[in-house]
């Protein structure tokens, strides 16, 4: 803590660098090497894939079954009442895996809705549009409110995650020391809105048909027909957007900052009077202006297919937004409602001049998804055998009598979920790649004891999110790490880890209130037509 008659160079004043002693470092080393013991996702879902197959041939040799819990009747259930495992093994299960390798990729959920969001997405990001919003949110705010639009920002940044990361953190990091506080509390702020709170949003954003994909795999191992709509966190995600970024306000306001102390350009490792904070120009702002019209008629044109008792796109058969066509397609309106207001932006400002530059934006955001669908490739198969053989439904169904056993069947019962999320997130950072391989456990354990997929992803999400700023193995760690040693070069990752320890401690505990009090107390749902209980 810094007082008036401390000197910014004396130790007390120095944040303490525990990567290179105490209890800390070995906790991070105890990451690190766990994290390193992971092979690359693309390889584990590959072995996982394997490991279905050949644990699927001893389990079936065993006869290895379990008593289906679903009603008499229930589509998917045996007659004999028996879940058993079903191997790949042999001659029937090798003639499934190769004739439905290729469906199983093209066929993938998450495949298709993750690459028409990001079309949209991308001429928003390419014609400068998603850079001029964040700049003109966190620019125009007092310097009282800068704290918490910069969290606010790095939130909603997260809707085209690259942008926040590579734009808003070093802009934040640029602002504070502008406004002579601390750069690295700026950083840390943002590296908190980005990261930890990254499943918050007030908009769909592509991380949300890309979880929903997989729930949707994985509720079906327990209910054939269920359906999982990229919206169903929606509502969650809006309250949460607001509870991040009060709770990453505080968090930087009242521990980070008065940690890091006043702040010695010295410790910089570049010349911070070069840098250069520039404010969105007359033409930017025009062109957002213009923008933010083509999004406002987009909306009005949206709503008058849907609010209208009789509108075009609500379920023709109840009349109700449920099940319509406008939520089951709502992948379209993230794409157009990107696309058009970008493109807009775009010709305004010279960005974007003719198709050409429409399709070159498109067609290098689709080049930078090559590792995304090769994961996806191996993803599919995995999630596929898992179903085929009905090891997760064994393991569910196991699973879920532990918990009705032990009396872990009530709401408490996501507080634990989260905290393991949480932890598994520390060795496997992506959001996509942990889900993937616990979904289609999680999710039809916890249905079997009463709870939708819905409130079980919207808890998963929290999980993953908040400890994403502590852990190495998230891939853009190395690049806030460059980021930071700007301001201070002998910055350490332990030191960065204890700076983002204090968000990922008040985030996982205000976090799972406001999941217990809007789920269990307040009795909310989630998102659009998303119940809170499942029953068969």
């Amino acid at each position: 803590m810094s007082s008036s008659k401390t000197s910014p160079n004396s130790p007390s004043n120095q944040p303490q660098d525990l990567s290179k002693s105490g209890w800390f470092s070995k906790f991070l080393s105890t990451v690190e090497w766990l994290g390193n013991l992971l092979p690359h996702p693309i390889t584990l879902f590959a072995l996982l894939a394997v490991i279905i197959v050949l644990l699927s041939g001893v389990l079936g040799y065993f006869d290895v079954s379990v008593a289906d819990p679903r009603p008499e009747g229930s589509k998917g259930r045996e007659l004999d009442g028996f879940i058993e495992v079903i191997s790949l093994l042999d001659a029937e299960g090798l003639r499934r895996i190769v004739t439905n390798l290729v469906t199983n990729f093209t066929g993938f959920a998450p495949l298709g809705t993750v690459l028409v969001a990001l079309l949209g997405v991308s001429l928003a990001e390419h014609s400068g549009l998603l850079s001029t919003i964040m700049r003109s949110m966190v620019m125009n705010a007092s310097k009282r409110m800068v704290t918490v639009v910069i969290v606010f920002a790095g939130v909603v940044s997260n809707t085209a995650s690259e942008l926040g990361y590579v734009v808003m953190i070093p802009l934040a990091a640029m602002i504070f020391h502008s406004l002579g506080r601390h750069p690295l509390a700026g950083l840390a702020a943002a590296f908190a809105g980005v990261s930890a709170g990254y499943s918050a949003n007030i908009l769909i954003g592509t991380v949300d048909p890309l979880l929903a994909g997989f729930t949707e795999s994985s509720a079906r191992i327990i209910d054939p027909d269920y359906t999982v709509s990229a919206e169903v966190n929606w509502y969650f995600m809006i309250i949460s957007t607001f509870a991040v970024a009060a709770m990453g306000a505080f968090v930087t306001e009242k521990i980070v900052e008065p940690r890091l102390g006043t702040y010695n350009p010295d410790d910089a490792s570049i010349d911070l009077g070069k840098q250069q904070l520039d404010s969105p120009t007359a033409l930017e702002i025009k062109g957002m202006k213009w923008a933010g019209f083509s999004f406002l008629l987009l909306l009005g044109l949206l709503a008058l297919t849907v609010v209208p008792a009789d509108g075009i796109l609500r379920n023709q058969e109840t009349g109700l937004v449920k099940g319509s066509p406008f939520l089951k397609g709502i992948v379209v309106y993230i794409f157009i409602t990107f696309a058009i207001p970008g493109f807009v932006y775009g010709k305004i400002v010279g960005t974007m001049k003719n198709d050409r530059d429409v399709i070159d934006a498109m067609a290098k955001s689709m080049s930078s998804m090559g590792l995304y669908i090769v994961l996806v490739f191996f993803a599919a198969q995995f999630v596929a055998f898992f179903k085929w053989t009905n090891l997760g439904t064994v393991l569910a169904v196991k699973g879920a009598a532990i918990l009705q056993a032990t009396g872990l069947d009530g709401p408490e019962v996501f507080v634990l979920f989260i905290l393991m999320c949480g932890l598994v997130n520390l060795s496997l950072g992506s959001a996509s790649a942990q889900w993937a391989i616990t979904a289609p456990i999680f999710v039809p354990m916890l249905m079997l004891i009463g709870y939708s997929p819905e409130v079980i992803q919207a808890a998963y999400r929290i999980g993953d999110s908040v400890t994403n700023v502590i852990t190495p193995m998230m891939s853009y760690f190395g690049l806030i790490l460059a980021i930071g040693v700007r301001y201070k070069k002998d910055l350490g990752i332990g030191t960065l880890i204890a700076t983002m320890l204090p968000y990922t401690m008040v985030f996982m505990f205000g976090w799972t209130i406001l999941f217990y009090l809007w789920v269990f107390v307040f009795g909310l749902p989630v998102g659009p037509g998303a119940p809170t209980y499942y029953t068969p």
